[in-house]
C-alpha cells in the first residue's frame, strides 16, 4: 500500500478497514466462483462470463448515476 492511499486510510479512523478489505475480497472470491461455474457447465469462456458481468455492472452503474442525479 502507498503512503498516500495509508494516509487517506487514516483521516478516517471511524472506518473498519479490515472489515472493508474482508468485504471486499468476499465479493470477488464469490463473483470468481460463479465465473468458474459458468465456465464449467457452459460453452461459454472466462471471456464471454467476463463480457456479460461488465454489461451488467455497466448497466447497474448507470442506473444508480440516473437515481442519485
Amino acid at each position: 500500500m502507498d503512503n498516500d492511499l495509508k494516509e487517506r486510510m487514516e483521516s478516517h479512523p471511524e472506518i473498519n478497514w479490515s472489515e472493508i478489505t474482508r468485504q471486499a475480497i468476499e465479493e470477488k472470491i464469490e463473483a470468481l466462483e460463479v465465473m468458474d461455474e459458468l465456465t464449467s457447465e457452459s460453452n461459454l469462456t472466462e471471456s464471454d462470463v467476463q463480457e456479460i458481468a461488465d454489461k451488467i455492472n455497466d448497466s447497474g452503474r448507470k442506473r444508480v448515476d440516473e437515481e442519485s442525479a
